[in-house]
C-alpha cells in the first residue's frame, strides 16, 4: 500500500479527531509510556525556567504526559492536523501551555524557539524528510538542550514484526474500519513497518549531530516494538538545565 503524506495525512488525522482518544485508550499503557518517554528527559526543577516544545501533539496526550514530567515549565505543543488540535484545545490546560497549528517545518519561520527541551511522539514516522525535521529540531533547541523521541520503531527482530503485524491486523486497522478510517489505520500499520529500527534511528540521530543518543526500552507488550529516543544537543548544558 502507498503510505499517506504530507496534506493527505494531516487530513486523515483530522478525519480520526473524534475518535482518536478512545482508540488510543484501547492500548495499555498508552499514557503511561507518554509520561515514562517525557520523564526521560530528566528535566531538572519540575521545569522551572524552561521552554519546552511538544511537537506533533496530536489531540494533547504527550502534552500532558510533558506537563507531568515538568509541571513548572512553559509548553508550545504544535501540530500539523487542524483537527486534532481542536480537540487538545477543547481540554482543560494551565496558562503555561500554548497550541499551534503548524508542521515541524515551519516552527523556525514562524519565529518560535529557542527551547531547551523537545518531545516527539509518534511523528518522525510521519514526516517525509525525517533528517530535515531532526536538523529543524536542532536548530530550535539551545546548545546542550534536550531530546526525546517516543515512537513505533521495532528492535529488528522478525518476532517485533510479527506481533506488530498481528495487533495491527487483529485490533488496530479492526477498529479503525469502523470509525471510517481505515487508511489511517493502515498507514500506522505499514508505516512502522517501514520506519527505522530503533538501531538504526539512533544511528540516525547521531549522523543529524545530537549527542549521547540511545534508545530506551518500554514495558508490557509494546516492548521491542516502541522505544524513547534520547538524545543532546552538543554536550553543553544550558544554563536552566545545569540548575
Amino acid at each position: 500500500m502507498t503510505l499517506l503524506h504530507d496534506r493527505d495525512l494531516a487530513h486523515a488525522f483530522d478525519h480520526a479527531s473524534g475518535t482518536y482518544d478512545r482508540l488510543t485508550g484501547l492500548n495499555p499503557g498508552y499514557r503511561t509510556d507518554l509520561l515514562r518517554s517525557a520523564r526521560r528527559l530528566r528535566l531538572p526543577g519540575d521545569g522551572a525556567g524552561l521552554h519546552l516544545l511538544d511537537l506533533g501533539c496530536g489531540t494533547g496526550a504527550s502534552t500532558r504526559a510533558l506537563l507531568r514530567a515538568a509541571p513548572r515549565a512553559r509548553i508550545t505543543a504544535v501540530d500539523a492536523s487542524a483537527g486534532m488540535l481542536r480537540r487538545a484545545l477543547a481540554k482543560p490546560w494551565p496558562d503555561g501551555v500554548r497550541f499551534l497549528h503548524l508542521r515541524a517545518e515551519e516552527l523556525p519561520t514562524a519565529g518560535e524557539g529557542p527551547f531547551d527541551a523537545v518531545f516527539a511522539a509518534y511523528l518522525f514516522r510521519n514526516v517525509s524528510d525525517p533528517d530535515g525535521v531532526l536538523a529543524t529540531v536542532r536548530s530550535l533547541l539551545r546548545p546542550g538542550g534536550r531530546l526525546a523521541v517516543h515512537e513505533y520503531s521495532l528492535g529488528g527482530s522478525p518476532a517485533h514484526r510479527a506481533l506488530w503485524t498481528a495487533v495491527c491486523q487483529g485490533v488496530i486497522i479492526p477498529a479503525g474500519t469502523l470509525t471510517g478510517d481505515r487508511a489511517l489505520y493502515r498507514h500506522l500499520w505499514r508505516s512502522v513497518l517501514d520506519f527505522d529500527t530503533a538501531p538504526v534511528f539512533t544511528g540516525r540521530l547521531t549522523r543529524a549531530g545530537f549527542t549521547r543518543a540511545r534508545a530506551l526500552p518500554l514495558a508490557g507488550w509494546q516492548t521491542g516494538i516502541t522505544h524513547t529516543f534520547v538524545a543532546r544537543n552538543g554536550g553543553t548544558e544550558t544554563a536552566e538545565a545545569a540548575r
